[in-house]
């Protein structure tokens, strides 16, 4: 059998978005992606859906797995014949045991590559509007660790004489040892002092103080791992640099109900403006394989009508299958929502609508699941399934890890359909869903998906007069609740 490889990659700090191309091609090509804690579960939905998915995490408050059995697991999956990801937050060398692993590899001739990633310490520290270096105030930097055991070999007076700005990771529990070796060794008391806790998330917390007080500081919060620490005189530029947390939805986590595979306009939004956003659940789709005979007879309805953009993708996909061209639809086309129309656009075909579609002429509907799972009625149209949607199960174990790092401020939904998925899904998950909603605030797309969640006994708190994700996320960044003036 043929040995398979291993890449180490950089998952980077925590926004999904500093991930390497590099890296993120290595996620789409993995058989098996064995993962840590400290890392965005965004990334894992790059893989393909036959990819194996092993969580590893472990923290400073509990031993998890043991490191000799991620290296035998690493050996045993290569071995296997299958293409490795070792998924580790930030940089994989820095501080990320990446030399063990790779040489439990090497020790069993399994070869390797290490693709680096952007380390929290460099990442984090500009999202709190703290550089890292500068030319006046710190041209010397350094990273170290905060454990325990590190400390011990650290040389302070060395450290303390020689560098102006210092970054050490995971020390949120040796605080007050930090400091006072900083300090009996000649560091100012006065020194700035920076903890950054899930730095470039959208729950990034920061606590600033000095070396006499951060760590009673850090203690009211109280501020645990993950958690950088800075300590520099360039600390003192965080109130002019400071970027990430003047945004508008900093520090709220939003949980968005998904029905399909295409991008999320909504979790897009709220992201660009600060938001911690949680898609759930994940889904991923098939094509559904349509006659050529059956696909021709489509073009002579007068109207279509496309219930989702997977749907769409669907169908065209199927002609392009045939090589029939897309001009010989001469039917007026119609969507359900503005996402889909723009799918359209994209390939060249215009689109209105449902609420402008008239109701004379043959109709044939097109979704994506079986027709007794569609909420609305359409009468004598004839119907069609061009892609299959299914929920892709190895997300169900992350979600109660997801929502144990932070509490779910909004919970969203812009469909029905939404509400019952969520409320099907979590309960697989083992989460209970009338806990998490009832402490949330419930925004809807629709006096119908409104509808829906006071079925299942819910009130709803946001509800745009305009029903589209625009008007959502207004009344969410105006703090405008149902009720409220």
């Amino acid at each position: 059998m043929t040995i398979g490889k291993v890449h180490f990659v950089g998952a980077g700090p925590g926004d999904a978005g500093l991930i390497t191309v590099k890296g993120q091609r290595a996620i789409e090509k993995a058989d098996v992606i064995i993962y840590d804690m400290l890392l965005n579960s965004k990334l894992l939905e790059a893989a393909s859906l036959d990819c194996e998915l092993i969580y590893c995490g472990k923290t400073p408050y509990s031993n998890g797995i043991k490191q000799s059995d991620i290296n035998a697991l690493l050996v045993s999956k290569a071995l296997e014949g299958r293409e490795v990801i070792r998924l580790k937050g930030g940089d994989p060398a820095v501080f990320g045991r990446v030399v063990e692993e790779a040489e439990s590899l090497e020790a069993n001739g399994i070869s390797f590559e290490i693709i680096p990633g952007v380390t929290s310490g460099i990442a984090a520290s500009i999202y709190a509007g703290v550089p890292v270096t500068h030319r006046n105030l710190g041209r010397f930097y350094a990273m170290l660790t905060g454990h325990g055991e590190g400390l011990q070999d650290i040389d302070w007076k060395g450290l303390v004489d020689s560098i102006d700005m210092m970054a050490f990771y995971m020390g949120a529990g040796n605080l007050p040892d930090i400091c006072k070796n900083l300090i009996g060794h000649g560091k100012p008391g006065k020194t700035p002092v920076l903890v950054i806790r899930w730095g470039t998330y959208g729950r990034q917390v920061t606590v600033e103080g000095t070396l006499d007080d951060i760590a009673e500081r850090a203690r009211e919060g109280p501020l645990l791992n993950p958690a950088i620490i800075l300590v520099g005189e360039a600390i003192s530029l965080r109130e002019k640099l400071q970027w990430f947390e003047k945004k508008p939805l900093f520090g709220q986590q939003f949980l968005v109900a998904r029905t399909g595979t295409a991008k999320s306009s909504l979790a897009e939004g709220l992201q660009e403006l600060g938001g911690d956003v949680l898609e759930f659940p994940k889904w991923m789709s098939a094509s559904v394989k349509m006659e050529e005979s059956q696909l021709l007879s489509f073009l002579s309805y007068e109207r279509i009508l496309f219930i989702s953009p997977e749907s769409i993708h669907g169908f065209l996909d199927s002609l392009t299958e045939y090589a029939i061209d897309f001009r010989r639809i001469s039917s007026e086309l119609y969507v359900v929502s503005s996402k889909s129309k723009k799918v359209l656009q994209k390939r060249g075909l215009s689109a209105k609508l449902k609420s402008e579609m008239p109701e004379t002429g043959r109709l044939l509907v097109i979704g994506d699941r079986d027709k007794n799972q569609i909420d609305s009625d359409y009468g004598d149209a004839d119907y069609a399934q061009s892609i299959e949607k299914f929920v892709d199960e190895r997300f169900l174990e992350i979600l109660p890890r997801m929502l144990a790092e932070k509490a779910v401020d909004t919970v969203l939904f812009s469909n029905r359909h939404s509400v019952d998925m969520l409320m099907e899904y979590t309960r697989k998950a083992n989460v209970d869903s009338e806990e998490l909603l009832k402490h949330a605030s419930i925004g809807v797309i629709g006096k119908s998906t409104g509808n829906r969640v006071e079925d299942y006994g819910f009130s709803v708190d946001m509800m745009p007069e305009d029903p589209s994700v625009q008007g959502l996320v207004a009344l969410i960044v105006n703090g405008r609740f149902l009720g409220s003036d």
